[in-house]
């Protein structure tokens, strides 16, 4: 069993009271902390550095495997209060965002090169404030401190309100499944109720190319995802369910960790829950219409321009060029044809939270120019 304080730890819940207990307790046991950029001190925590060896410079809620853990993975602690924390990975980018820099040089620093660098950039940024989240022995975020760069969303709450809000515009909704790691957190929900409101007219597009089977199987759901650590906004997603993996037909619902928002102002979007969901779904059935001469060509050139996990995405055109046998297709044949990626990478043990962003990248899929995809030289990946 894996434990929380590692960089790799992740959970699954089955049903929502488990989940929301989690994250109540998960916001219980962690600590928003402020500091003044400058006075921000990062030191190298990889095995060969003297940190690594002297456990009495950590805080005492620190264990061993928390920084062996680290000394693995970014190799870096930061001093909060005279003591250590370990900095775990999805840290890495807040830090760098704190100290004004970035590269693809920097993470082939040595650890001691790297936190010097950092310390003498924190150290040029008199007037700037950062918030750090210490969560499962680690800081797992170091943000901005003014509350227009990040606000805090507390997740518990955010679920807590979309249940609420679900169950009041949804009845009879069923939650599938959640999933949060240190970078991540996800929850689904079918809405059988709504099946015929929301699905009827592409389920009469479905049967009308021959589809009908496909039809059968759909469920309208949602996805519910956020971060405290600068992953996601909180949204709300589309979902089709019934297929080998829920397929994201877009975001209906965004509120970023910016401008000061709290979680009443999530809460208050979610009324634009029914229509964005229709919105979305017209979307899909638009791709219907639009007719590709050379649809294994366009496939390649869709995945190639949405910089799709080359891998999958090569084994997912090989199946639908087997399937298609080159004749002309639509849009929507293609899009639903990528849907193998995303199946593929979860059977090959890609991360959920990943699997999500991935997702969230194929449903710009849906607002795409496809006729200039439609190409009839053979395009490379």
């Amino acid at each position: 069993m894996l434990k929380p304080c590692l960089d790799c730890y992740h959970t699954n819940f089955s049903a929502f009271p488990d989940m929301l207990a989690y994250h109540e307790q998960l916001r219980q046991d962690s600590h928003w902390e402020r500091s003044e950029v400058q006075n921000l001190t990062v030191a190298a925590l990889d095995k060969s550095s003297p940190l690594f060896a002297d456990a009495t410079q950590f805080d005492a809620s620190v264990s061993k495997d928390a920084i062996e853990d680290t000394a693995e993975n970014l190799g870096l602690a930061i001093q909060i209060g005279g003591q250590f924390f370990p900095l775990r990975d999805t840290s890495y980018r807040s830090l760098l965002d704190r100290a004004k820099i970035n590269g693809t040089a920097l993470p082939k620093l040595s650890r001691e090169k790297l936190a010097d660098v950092l310390n003498s950039c924190f150290a040029l940024h008199k007037k700037s404030g950062a918030l750090l989240l210490i969560r499962d022995e680690k800081v797992s975020a170091v943000h901005s401190g003014d509350e227009k760069d990040y606000s805090i969303l507390e997740i518990d709450q955010l679920l807590n309100g979309l249940q609420a809000q679900i169950d009041q515009r949804f009845p009879g909704n069923i939650f599938t499944s959640g999933y949060t790691d240190h970078a991540l957190t996800s929850a689904s929900w079918t809405l059988p109720g709504q099946k015929k409101d929301l699905l009827s007219a592409y389920e009469k597009a479905l049967d009308t190319h021959g589809l009908k089977s496909m039809a059968d199987k759909l469920m309208p759901g949602i996805r519910f995802t956020t971060s405290d650590t600068g992953t996601a906004s909180a949204k709300v997603s589309a979902l089709l369910m019934g297929y080998s993996y829920p397929i994201h037909i877009g975001s209906i619902i965004a509120v970023d960790h910016r401008n000061q928002k709290k979680v009443p102002d999530f809460i208050a979007s979610l009324d634009m829950l029914f229509a964005q969901f229709g919105d979305s779904i017209a979307k899909l059935n638009e791709l219907f219409s639009i007719q590709l001469e050379y649809p294994v060509n366009a496939m390649t050139a869709v995945c190639k321009a949405l910089k799709l996990p080359k891998k999958a995405a090569m084994e997912a055109i090989r199946m639908f060029e087997l399937a298609n046998g080159g004749q002309p297709a639509t849009a929507h044949d293609v899009f639903m044809a990528l849907q193998e990626i995303p199946f593929t990478l979860k059977a090959n043990g890609m991360p959920e939270s990943k699997l999500v962003v991935l997702q969230e990248s194929m449903s710009r899929a849906l607002t795409l120019r496809w006729n200039d995809y439609d190409l009839a030289r053979k395009v490379s990946y």
